[in-house]
């Protein structure tokens, strides 16, 4: 097992090589492994394990600018420089028990630093198997109870993985409907679906109990498909169940009634009797149509135990876990009572748990944790008549990893219904006309994005193929999407944006704008007096204006939009006043600036939340003169920038650095840094796109210490796809000029269209008693 991790020949069975994969590609950074666990099922062996990775940071660090402006000409504001930093990674595979010991062999040989003596396992093969893994990894097997573990992980990735959760609707255009990450979790059923069938009722983080139970469940239908079918292996009977038809072996309503019987509101295509025909027909039953049977039998009978229980209990929220139901999601009988919900990484559950269990000293519920993308497999093991080419993969290995994020991450406090709030404007997972536009743009997009990598390293001679892996590995990412757009849960310009930054960061390009933002930054700010002294020249109303009109020009010097970064490439003269002549004459596409202005003639904010969006122009001409104005007004300001680059937007570090030297040249910020009236927070973002119930904690803290009344969201990523429906309990300002010709068009527009959206909750009302609910 060198360079693959290949099946064993045993007995018939031998490996495919078509579809094994690298073993670097599935057990990665085990040299710097810290912890293991292991859940091993009646066929499936499920390892986690923690390690360090070791990764480019870009860092940022301000000269010194003692002297005068005038004085420092042609020095660049700060240095760039690429740092390495350790980061934690949680990995899990998953894999079947007939490999067992070729994957326990290869752990063994790549295990070389580890100092762990004991590995923690759950599941009924912790016992089977616990004399093998002592014997190859050398490690003392410790065991936790099944149920405490299969809870524990429930709990960990409904809590840190956005769209862990989906409700499966067949027939439907997206089949698969994800779920927002629900602020309270509890309480919910639990149904776990392994050999047999578990029922948990779970009220809390440590109280549960076992409230029920079947004998009828996975192993009924491996067992019973096997003696029907002859066929011995769970995949390869899940492939025969996927091309068969049930209608031939189960008697249906109509085939009794001859149609649906009305009155008790059964339709004519409903199960009456499974394996009913079965009895009376000459005929012989195929495979594929008697397995077929066989699932719907079993997947009817856990769906009606758990609707039953779910009443008896007066739960509403239902969760199916256990590797049995990949892709086959059972259906409760009162579904209009009951919500069945699947997960992801249900197959997961008992080996998060065992990890869990085992890091208790490390706390590992006092950070938060992220999905990435990069290492993921995706939701693989799915149905087969979904995508049968798909299949393939899931009889090898299936992978999910997880990075430990450096801050806690909540919901914004201001969010009028965190739990029905969702951050992006359109699903892609539904949409098949964006799908296809975003999946080819994006396809697109990938010769500029690895020029801009290599061009960003121009001192590393090995970038150039680091870029080429790059580019291999996210176009791959892209064809598993247009193949299952459902992979990472819903699709999303936002996940795709996500997937993009994640691979740079894979292969060590953790900033590929960074040259560009500095550049841009050092001109800008050469033209910030100067902007400054040309708008107290205005009336106030027209100093408004043009205020608003400078955020928007701001805003169009985008290097993430292909239609900016085309002109900026080829027009270095391109600068603020060419953007202003390019936005939209009023009236704007979204256009509530009247409102604005008459809201500026009251009483000002107490404080207002601006998250930030492109460096350069759009940070030094755009924002800072339109804070500079509230400042004045007596509203104190929190600017929230990324904590980590993603494309040109500024971030945290490179901000503070901006925000010291406009000080130094104007005393109306220089004071409000002084007197904390102006503030600068991590977003703990590091996406061009914004989703507010992922937000620095400190950045939740400040907003509640401030009385925040005010959100203003600015740019394309964070204010169109997504946040553009997002209603909070404080007014907003939502700001971006479309620099996307298709999506203009789309929304009625055209390029370079300006959406300015002012919102005030329902619950204030205007003068008149009407709701000022402003919306397009």
């Amino acid at each position: 097992m060198a360079a693959e991790c290949q099946r064993v020949d045993r007995s018939s069975h031998s490996m495919d090589k078509s579809i094994t994969l690298p073993a670097d590609e599935i057990f990665r950074n085990l040299e710097n492994a810290k912890r293991f666990a292991i859940d091993i099922g009646g066929s499936l062996t499920k390892l986690a394990y923690y390690s360090t990775v070791q990764h480019k940071v870009a860092k940022v660090r301000s000269f010194d600018h003692t002297a005068k402006v005038g004085e420092t000409e042609g020095e660049p504001l700060y240095e760039i420089s690429m740092q390495e930093e350790v980061t934690a990674r949680l990995h899990f595979i998953k894999f079947e028990n007939a490999y067992i010991e070729t994957c326990l062999d290869f752990i063994k040989d790549h295990l070389v630093n580890t100092e762990t003596k004991v590995i923690k396992a759950t599941g009924g093969g912790a016992h089977k198997f616990k004399d093998l893994i002592e014997k190859k990894l050398k490690l003392r097997v410790d065991k936790e109870d099944e149920m405490t573990c299969l809870i524990k992980g429930c709990n960990f990735v409904l809590r840190n993985i956005p769209h862990e959760a989906f409700v499966y609707v067949k027939h439907a255009d997206s089949e698969f409907r994800f779920q927002n990450t629900h602020p309270d979790i509890f309480p919910y059923l639990l149904i776990n679906i392994g050999s047999g069938v578990s029922i948990v009722k779970v009220e809390s983080e440590d109280k549960f109990e076992r409230v029920g139970g079947s004998s009828i469940g996975g192993g009924t239908f491996w067992g019973l498909g096997a003696l029907l079918t002859k066929t011995k292996r769970f995949d390869e009977l899940l492939q025969l169940a996927s091309k068969g038809q049930h209608t031939s072996v189960d008697m249906l309503v109509k085939d009794i009634y001859g149609g649906s019987y009305g009155s008790l509101g059964l339709t004519g295509d409903l199960i009456a009797s499974s394996f009913g025909k079965s009895a009376t027909a000459d005929n012989e039953f195929s495979k594929e149509d008697m397995a077929k049977s066989l699932l719907h039998m079993i997947s009817n009978d856990i769906g009606q135990l758990a609707c039953l229980y779910a009443r008896l209990h007066n739960l509403t929220r239902v969760y199916f876990g256990g590797f049995f139901i990949r892709g086959h999601p059972v259906r409760p009988t009162h579904p209009g009572e009951v919500q069945a919900l699947f997960l992801r990484h249900e197959g997961y559950l008992g080996t998060i748990g065992a990890f869990l269990k085992g890091a208790e000293e490390d706390n590992p519920n006092q950070y938060s944790w992220g999905e990435n993308y990069a290492g993921s497999s995706g939701l693989m093991s799915v149905s087969p008549d979904l995508n049968p080419m798909q299949r393939t993969r899931s009889g090898t290995f299936d992978m999910l990893e997880m990075d430990r994020l450096e801050r806690q991450l909540v919901n914004l406090p201001l969010l009028q219904d965190p739990s029905s709030y969702i951050p992006d404007t359109v699903d892609l997972s539904e949409d098949a006309l964006a799908r296809e536009y975003w999946l080819y743009c994006f396809e697109e997009a990938l010769d500029g994005v690895v020029k801009r990598a290599v061009a960003s390293q121009p001192d590393l001679p090995e970038a150039a193929e680091r870029a080429e892996k790059f580019r291999h590995k996210y176009r791959h990412k892209l064809q598993t999407l247009r193949q299952q757009p459902f992979a990472y849960g819903s699709l999303t310009v936002r996940s795709l944006l996500d997937t993009r930054e994640h691979c740079l960061n894979e292969f060590n390009f953790p900033d590929p704008y960074s040259k560009i933002k500095q550049r841009e930054n050092d001109i800008a700010l050469k033209y910030f007096q100067k902007a400054i002294k040309s708008l107290e020249e205005l009336s106030w109303e027209q100093r408004q204006f043009a205020l608003v009109r400078g955020l928007l020009a701001g805003n169009v010097f985008d290097w993430g939009a292909k239609a900016v970064s085309d002109v900026l490439e080829s027009d270095p003269e391109f600068g603020f006043e060419q953007a202003k002549r390019q936005l939209e004459e009023r009236p704007w596409l979204v256009d509530a600036y009247d409102q604005w202005l008459e809201r500026l003639k009251g009483p000002p904010h107490k404080c207002a939340l601006f998250f930030v969006d492109n460096s350069g122009i759009d940070i030094i001409l755009g924002v800072f003169p339109f804070i500079r104005e509230l400042l004045c007004r007596g509203t104190e300001v929190v600017l929230a920038s990324n904590s980590s680059p993603a494309l040109n937007d500024v971030t945290n570090s490179e901000l503070q650095i901006l925000t010291q030297r406009i000080a130094a040249m104007d005393l109306v910020i220089q004071s409000a840094v002084k007197e904390d009236r102006l503030t600068l927070v991590q977003s703990g973002s590091s996406s061009p796109c914004l989703d507010l119930s992922r937000l620095d904690k400190e950045l939740a803290g400040v907003v509640r210490e401030r009385h925040t009344d005010l959100v203003v969201i600015e740019g394309m990523g964070r204010a169109i796809h997504t946040n553009y429906y997002a209603m909070l309990s404080c007014e907003s300002l939502k700001m971006a000029v479309i620099k996307n010709s298709w999506l203009a068009d789309r929304l009625g527009g055209k390029l370079f269209s300006v959406v300015f959206k002012y919102e005030v909750p329902p619950k204030q009302k205007d003068v008149s008693g009407k709701c000022a609910l402003f919306a397009d």
